[in-house]
């Protein structure tokens, strides 16, 4: 696995390789991967010929200095863990190479960046779309694969694809979990060992409330219950947790005649965690 760490290297490696009829496939990352972002890397090497791992640690994309601070630098574990894997290219940009010296552009996706997470953290969106868009031009990949896991950022990057017409087709990828059900992430780490056993709780909760609305019982109900139920588990703090059409991620008051989502944010020992899953 070739470590590159220019946008013009990358490109002629790209180049390349589309050359000889190889279709691109990437998988953005910002490190600390866990076996959720190696699943992501499978499925990019089942449906493309060459697979490019991005890393980039965004500073963009944090509302807070701490947060971004905290965030693992572990780019020589992260490669040791791609490189049995076949991965061709592990993109790992500088700042500069990314974000140079005069940048003035945002990449701003209204309406699905609005609401559930993009209430709570003012301009994080904006900063995912930015770079992403960054990424996406600079491998100049065929696919691009992500979790569900954040299924808001999947619809937010499927819409400025779309509005931006950047020829790449994205790929949403399953949330992989521990077997007690809780969604794998990088910030899972820092949850203390009492916690961890707690942080089960929100995606049970969430399970529960699916079901009464499957079952019948009203929207409002059904997720108030749920916000409790975490909360008496031992979470801290329940952000929100909401009914969304899949797509749209707009708001649902009634039981769903189309694909939605259930979404939940929370937080746990100083930790926010977050979850969905399809109703």
């Amino acid at each position: 696995m070739e470590i590159v760490r220019s946008r013009d290297a990358l490109r002629a490696r790209v180049a390349g390789w589309k050359a000889a009829g190889a279709r691109v496939g990437v998988v953005p990352t910002m490190g600390a991967l866990h076996a959720g972002h190696l699943s992501l890397v499978e499925a990019a090497q089942a449906g493309a010929d060459r697979v490019i791992v991005t890393l980039f640690v965004n500073p963009r994309q944090f509302n807070a200095a701490s947060d971004l601070a905290a965030y693992p630098r572990t780019e020589t574990e992260d490669a040791a863990k791609l490189a049995p894997l076949g991965v061709d290219a592990l993109y790992a940009p500088g700042l500069a190479e990314i974000y140079p010296e005069g940048f003035a552009t945002t990449v701003s996706v209204a309406g699905l960046s609005e609401g559930l997470c993009g209430a709570h953290r003012p301009g994080h969106f904006d900063g995912v779309a930015t770079v992403v868009s960054k990424l996406l031009l600079q491998t100049g990949a065929d696919r691009a694969f992500f979790g569900e896991k954040d299924w808001q950022q999947l619809q937010v990057v499927r819409r400025l694809v779309t509005d931006l017409d950047i020829p790449v087709e994205i790929v949403g990828c399953p949330t992989v979990r521990e077997a007690d059900g809780l969604a794998l992430s990088s910030r899972n780490a820092r949850l203390s060992p009492g916690a961890r056993t707690v942080a089960p709780a929100l995606h049970a909760a969430m399970q529960q409330a699916a079901a009464a609305i499957r079952g019948g019982a009203g929207v409002a109900e059904a997720l108030a219950g749920a916000a409790r139920a975490a909360e008496a588990a031992g979470y801290e703090r329940v952000e929100y947790i909401e009914l969304r059409d899949a797509a749209s991620l707009a708001p649902l008051a009634a039981a769903p005649q189309a694909p939605a989502r259930l979404l939940a944010a929370a937080w746990l020992d100083g930790v926010r965690l977050i979850d969905n899953l399809a109703l």
